[in-house]
Parts: structure tokens; C-alpha cells; sequence
């Protein structure tokens, strides 16, 4: 450190010296020297280092002023070195080196241009100084060379101003500061500014000089006379001598308001008309009022003297008047007018300044109008008991009223047309159309309408009818899964007991057994419950008997009601716990229940219907063969030989199909010629010997006798067997009619002769049936 002190101290004292030899240097001329002047400085360079080196340049400061005109070159310094040498010379590097600067071989330094110091305050610039064969004999030395400012620039204000501040504020509360900027340096006089007012409202504002602050200078600022001030700010620069330069600014300041002013009724009396069924929370008229000050600061509050403010209310609309409100329904049959005082007050600052003007009580007449209103009911909703199971005449009254002087007569009735209640059209008296069960429905709510008349207007009122519960209602015996075992002793329990009860009454369930029982009591717990208990044992598994207790339920209740309910008792083996093992299947019990006894009785008619159904049908068909054998039908008797019996055998004896397909249209069996042959029944008949009475169509008695007489004198034919009447077949039938007479009165063309070629079967019927010659072709 003392090392580093004594080199400091050493190189500073060297400087000393150059700069006392420069001073004295004879080789400058004189007015050189005066030129330097005392301002000139000498310029050393620092390095931060440890150890300093002696300078060998040897100059004063530099400066330059700006703007200034420059006609030729003009010499600003010179540059110098401790090193003389003959014939050396300088150059200059740098900021604006050989262009705004030059240096000559002496090293005098010249200006070329105007310099402008907002541009640029300052250019560094480094020497050099060679000798005569240009080799450099002086190390590189850096200066500076500074421009000195003028008042070449005005100020500026870079935005515009607006301000703002209640009225009645206090004095010197401010309003908005202003700021102006000048490009000058301001470290001189050229850029130091100062504010002032200078046209506008200046009699109410002032503003700080220095910092540019504008503040209220009265306290009599009234938005209401006057909501807008203009004024003029000045910068000046030089101090705000009367040399600087100056700008103006235009500023504008807003009165802004308070609630200095009370609201005020715009009439001392309002006179209202309201209808009596004007609806209740609704306007029926509206206070008006003026204030000076704006709508956010007008805060009315109001008050109604008397004890009408009961019925009436003012409450502030979005225009902050006053809306008369109705809080109760109005009455013209009671009263038909109302008159009262509004006042109304406002929290202002005082003093304010409408304080002798302001109108702030008004007189309210309001009108009630007459209106032709509905019934009135002399309740919001009626409420009934009834008891249950019972026809009550006087359930209650229903009573309404007209509110009008007319006082029309009211009517009452029932909107509900299925409602269990009907209701006395001129009394309004309840009374019940049938009994009410409380099990089923427990209450039943209606409407009940009461109209003027006649066809007046009408209104409508709830009714509620509770049904009151009676005892109408059997306990119901509830068990559980009841068994005895093998092994059980007396006294046993062997199930609990409980009952249910429809009724809505407090019970006291009381349990007894119904008819003796040798193994079985109840002993009652006086809970409602009891206990089945075993009386005499024990019981065995083959034991055919079945073990069942009629037990009676009591329900305590006025009148008591009481039910008996058979239980069956299952017999088991169990274990030591008392749990089953086996249990002994029940007998099954032969009952039919309701729905499947419906079923029965439903099957049993239908059968009966359907019984009754044939019968007429059988009866129908009956007298319509009646009627058939009135008009004449056709009948004839078949004959068959050999025969027990009627019966399925007559037709299995030979296909009757074919006779029928032959006797229709001869198209089954013709003879070979092809042509009609006489009718079956024809040829069958054989050659009478005396005259036989003839049969008439139709005649079936009469033929029957002919037919017999026939075969009594008949020697030839067979024995008949049986006799069997066949009634005519009808068209539908696949046999057709089995007439003789059918068959020859149609001019049926078959002939039998094909049955010769059937077999041996049939000999004896084509024998029957055969004819001789050519007399049995029948011609049409």
C-alpha cells in the first residue's frame, strides 16, 4: 500500500510541473495565448489501474458553442505534447475527425460546420503526432470536445389537460398539475421553467410557478350556477424572465356536484281518484319533485303524518319521485275519502342553498270510487269435522256477503259435481249426500262458489271436511309361522299374537280363546300382544289329528269391535332348540275361494246358455219339418230285406253315393246304347193283376196305403222285414231324394242292366230292377 501511495503521489507531482513549463512555454505566440483564455483547462486521462504512467499530451479543454455560424474554419484549441520535434506533425481520429474537425501541422484545431448541441453534446476525438519521416514519435491521446448550449429551444406541452373538483371545496385543494418539457440543457437557465396563468377564470384558480399544480383559490365553487371553468397556462423558460421563450395551454376544469340542494315537492296539494278495487303494492299516483342537483344526489325520504301510513306508502321510483302506494284494500262502504300530509326531507350539506325555497310538505286528497266488487267470504278457507259412517245434516255454514250498498242476494254452490257434500243454495249450510268412510278417503277438499243474483259477480273459497274416525273397523289377528313340537310341555309358548286396525283410534288389543281348547290357552301381555301357549301335551306325529284355535282379537274402542280367526297348528319333530326337523304335511283344506267360485258359477251359465241355444235350435228344426209336411213335401219308405235294425248297416250294405250320382244326371252308368232308361223305383214295380187305386203326389198317407196293399197281395215278391219311413233329404243332401215318384216324374234316363255285370253280389237286384224287351226305354 505505502508502495502504491508514493507512486500516486510521484506522478502527480510530474503533472504539476508539465503543467507550470506549459504556462511558461515561450514558444506560443501572444495572442495564442490569450485566445486559450483563462477557462481553459488541462486534460488528463485516469486508467484504473494500480500504476499510473506519465502523460507526454499536453492540452486545455475544448468547447464549441452550438448554432454558432461558421463562415470559414474557425480555431477552437491547440494540441500539444512535452516532445519537440522539428518539422513533426498531427492527425486527429474520431467523432467528426477531418470533417467538422481539422488540425493543422502546428496543431492548432478548427471547426468547419455549426454544431447543434440537442443533436450532439459532445465528440470524443484521439491524437496522433508523427515526425518528419512519418513515424509516430507520441502514443494515441484522447479528448473532448464539448458543444456549449444556447436558448435555442421553446417549451412544449406534450398533451392537453382536463381537470376536475367538487363544488365548495376548500381553498388550495387541487384541481390537476401541468407539465411542459424544453430541449435545452437543464443544467442551464435555457431549460428552467415557470408557470402562470394568464387568460381564462383566473379569479377563481391559481397555479404553483415551479411545479405547474393548479389549485382552488375560492370556496364558493357552485355547480348549479356555473359547471365549467377555461384557463390558460404559460411555461417560460429562462427563469420566466422576459427573455425566455414561452408556451400556452388551454385547460379545462368540471364543477362536479354534491347534494347541496334539497328536493322540492313541484305542488303543495295533489288530488287522486282511486278506484276501491285497486290492487294492493300497486301506484295509485306519483309526487313529483325538482332538484337542482343531479339525479344520483337527489335522495328524497318520505314521510305520511297520521295514521294513514297504515294504509298508504311512498316509496322513490327510478326518477327519484315519490310513488303514493296502496298497502290496504280500499273500502267505499266504509270510507270514501282519505286526506293526509306528505313531508319529505333530505340529507344535504348544510348550509343548502335552497334551504328558504325549497316546497318539502304536500297535501294528498285521494277519492275512493265506488265499484261494483264479488262476494266476500267471512273466511280465506273454511275447515270441517265429520264423523265417518254417519248422514250429518249441519256440517257447517258457509257465509259470504256483497260489499256493495246494493247488497244482492248470494247463491251458493258446489263446483265439484262428484263431491260427497252438498251445500244449501240460499244458507250456504254443509251437509253430507252420503255416509263418509275415513278408511277409504280421509279428507275431502272442494270449492265452494258464491254468485250475486242474478248472474252477478262471483267468487270462490276452499273447503276442507276432515273425517273423524269411529270404531267401524274388526281387529285383524296377525301370526306368526305357529308350531308344537313332539316334546313340547305346558306352559310352552309356541307363537306370538298381535293385531292391525284400519280405525285411527288409540286400541288396547286383547287376546281370549274363542271356544275351549283342551292344549292350548293365551296368556295377554298387556302390550297388545299375547303369547299361544302349550295347556296339555304332548303330541305325536302319528296322531290323525289336526290341532287348530279359534282365537278372538278384541280392539278395546267405543263400541268395541271384535273378530275371530281360525289358526292351524303344525305338529313337528324338533331338536333340542326347539328347531324343526320335520314337520307333519297339513291336511289340505276343501274351500273355494271367491274368485274361483265366479269362475264356476260363470262356466255353469254359459253351459246353460248354450243347452238353451240347442234346444230352440232342435225345437226350430222341428217345426220346420212340420211346416214341411203341411205343404205337401214328398216322403217315401225305403224297404230293406233281412235286416234286425235300423241303423249305419242299411248304408254300409252298398255305396248309396252311386244311385245318387246316377239318379242326378245318368252320367255314372248308362246302358250300352246310350239312351234314358226308366227310373229305378220303375222297374222294380211289377205287373199288376187288377187295378190298384193310384197314389197322389204328394199324398203320403195314400201312398203308404197302396204300397202296403202291394205287398199283401204281392205272391211273387219277398217277405218285408222292416219298414222304414225316410223324409225327403232336401236339395243340399249328397243322397238327394230317395222317391219313386221323384224318380219317374224327373224322366230319369238310367237303366240297370250294368248291375248284371257287378258280380254275383248283385244278381238278385238286377233281377229286381231288370226289364223284358224294349218297352223300358223312356222317350221324352
Amino acid at each position: 500500500m505505502m508502495a502504491w501511495l508514493q507512486l500516486w503521489t510521484t506522478g502527480l507531482l510530474a503533472t504539476m510541473a508539465l503543467t507550470i513549463i506549459t504556462a511558461q512555454d515561450s514558444g506560443l505566440p501572444g495572442v495564442e495565448r490569450e485566445n486559450l483564455g483563462p477557462a481553459d483547462i488541462v486534460k488528463k486521462e485516469s486508467h484504473p489501474v494500480l500504476f499510473r504512467q506519465k502523460r507526454d499530451w499536453i492540452w486545455n479543454s475544448l468547447y464549441v458553442e452550438e448554432e454558432k455560424p461558421v463562415v470559414t474554419p474557425f480555431k477552437i484549441g491547440r494540441l500539444k505534447s512535452d516532445k519537440s520535434v522539428t518539422g513533426g506533425h498531427f492527425k486527429i481520429a474520431g467523432e467528426g475527425a477531418n470533417d467538422i474537425f481539422i488540425v493543422d501541422d502546428k496543431g492548432d484545431l478548427f471547426v468547419t460546420k455549426s454544431l447543434d448541441r440537442e443533436q450532439k453534446n459532445a465528440y470524443h476525438l484521439t491524437a496522433m503526432m508523427f515526425d518528419v519521416s512519418g513515424n509516430r514519435i507520441e502514443n494515441p491521446g484522447e479528448f473532448v470536445v464539448q458543444v456549449t448550449d444556447i436558448n435555442d429551444n421553446t417549451p412544449v406541452f406534450t398533451q392537453s389537460y382536463n381537470g376536475s373538483i367538487e363544488e365548495r371545496s376548500r381553498i388550495g385543494k387541487t384541481v390537476v398539475e401541468v407539465k411542459a418539457t424544453d430541449a435545452d440543457d437543464p443544467t442551464t437557465a435555457n431549460a428552467e421553467l415557470r408557470y402562470s396563468l394568464t387568460h381564462g377564470d383566473i379569479s377563481a384558480f391559481e397555479i404553483d410557478s415551479t411545479t405547474g399544480v393548479i389549485s382552488c383559490k375560492i370556496d364558493t365553487l357552485d355547480r348549479e350556477t356555473r359547471e365549467e371553468y377555461v384557463v390558460v397556462v404559460k411555461a417560460q423558460d429562462m427563469r420566466g424572465m422576459a427573455s425566455g421563450s414561452t408556451a400556452t395551454t388551454s385547460v379545462t376544469i368540471k364543477i362536479t356536484d354534491i347534494n347541496d340542494n334539497i328536493a322540492s315537492f313541484t305542488r303543495t296539494k295533489y288530488d287522486l281518484n282511486v278506484p276501491e278495487n285497486h290492487k294492493v303494492d300497486e301506484t295509485i299516483g306519483i309526487l313529483e319533485l325538482v332538484d337542482k342537483d343531479e339525479i344520483q344526489n337527489k335522495e328524497p325520504i318520505f314521510t305520511i303524518q297520521n295514521l294513514n301510513s297504515n294504509i298508504f306508502n311512498i316509496e322513490p321510483n327510478q326518477n327519484k319521485d315519490g310513488n303514493l302506494m296502496l298497502k290496504e284494500a280500499l273500502d267505499f262502504e266504509k270510507t270514501n275519502s282519505y286526506s293526509f300530509t306528505v313531508r319529505m326531507k333530505e340529507n344535504v350539506r348544510t348550509p343548502a342553498d335552497n334551504t328558504n325555497t325549497a316546497v318539502t310538505s304536500a297535501q294528498v286528497n285521494i277519492n275512493v270510487l265506488d265499484v261494483d266488487e264479488p262476494p266476500i267470504f267471512s273466511e280465506d278457507m273454511y275447515n270441517f269435522n265429520v264423523k265417518e259412517e254417519m248422514h250429518v245434516n249441519n256440517i257447517g255454514f258457509i257465509k259470504a256477503r256483497d260489499p256493495d250498498r246494493a247488497n244482492k242476494t248470494i247463491q251458493f254452490s258446489i263446483m265439484q259435481p262428484d263431491c260427497p257434500i252438498g251445500i244449501n243454495r240460499l244458507t250456504g249450510q254443509l251437509y253430507t249426500l252420503r255416509n263418509l268412510d275415513r278408511e277409504d278417503k280421509p279428507t275431502h277438499m272442494f270449492q265452494v262458489k258464491a254468485q250475486e243474483e242474478p248472474s252477478g259477480l262471483e267468487s270462490v273459497v276452499k273447503v276442507n271436511i276432515n273425517v273423524q274416525d269411529v270404531n267401524d273397523n274388526e281387529p285383524e289377528l296377525r301370526v306368526d309361522d305357529i308350531y308344537i313340537c313332539e316334546n313340547d310341555e305346558s306352559n310352552t309358548i309356541i307363537g306370538t299374537l298381535t293385531a292391525t286396525d284400519k280405525d285411527d283410534q288409540p286400541v288396547a288389543f286383547t287376546f281370549s280363546l274363542a271356544s275351549e281348547n283342551s292344549n292350548f290357552s293365551i296368556r295377554n301381555y298387556g302390550n297388545g300382544t299375547a303369547a299361544l301357549i302349550v295347556k296339555q301335551g304332548p303330541f305325536s306325529l302319528d296322531d290323525p289329528k289336526s290341532y287348530k284355535v279359534d282365537i278372538r282379537v278384541s280392539d278395546g274402542g267405543h263400541p268395541s269391535k271384535s273378530s275371530v280367526s281360525t289358526v292351524s297348528i303344525g305338529i313337528c319333530q324338533c331338536d333340542a332348540n326347539r328347531n324343526r326337523t320335520y314337520c307333519k304335511p297339513e291336511a289340505r283344506r276343501m274351500g273355494v275361494s271367491v274368485h274361483a267360485l265366479t269362475a264356476i258359477l260363470l262356466c255353469i251359465l254359459t253351459i246353460l246358455v248354450i243347452v238353451i241355444l240347442f234346444v230352440m235350435r232342435k225345437r226350430y228344426q222341428k217345426d220346420s219339418l212340420a211346416n214341411m209336411k203341411n205343404s205337401g213335401e214328398i216322403h217315401e219308405q225305403l224297404v230293406t230285406y233281412d235286416e234286425e235294425g235300423g241303423g249305419e248297416m242299411d248304408t254300409n250294405g252298398y255305396d248309396v253315393s252311386i244311385l245318387t250320382s246316377a239318379c242326378h244326371d245318368s252320367s255314372l252308368l248308362r246302358h250300352q246304347d246310350h239312351r234314358p232308361h226308366p227310373s229305378l223305383y220303375a222297374m222294380v214295380q211289377k205287373p199288376h193283376h187288377h187295378t190298384q187305386p193310384t197314389a197322389c203326389k204328394g199324398d203320403m198317407a195314400a201312398m203308404i196305403d197302396v204300397k202296403k196293399d202291394e205287398a199283401d197281395h204281392d205272391r211273387d215278391g219277398f217277405p218285408y222285414d222292416t219298414l222304414h219311413i225316410y223324409g225327403y233329404e232336401g236339395p243340399e243332401s249328397l243322397a238327394g231324394s230317395l222317391s219313386s215318384l221323384g224318380s219317374s216324374s224327373t224322366g230319369s234316363n238310367l237303366d240297370y242292366d250294368f248291375l248284371n255285370d257287378w258280380g254275383p253280389r248283385f244278381r238278385t237286384l238286377a233281377e229286381l230292377y231288370g226289364v223284358d224287351g224294349p218297352d223300358y226305354y223312356h222317350q221324352y
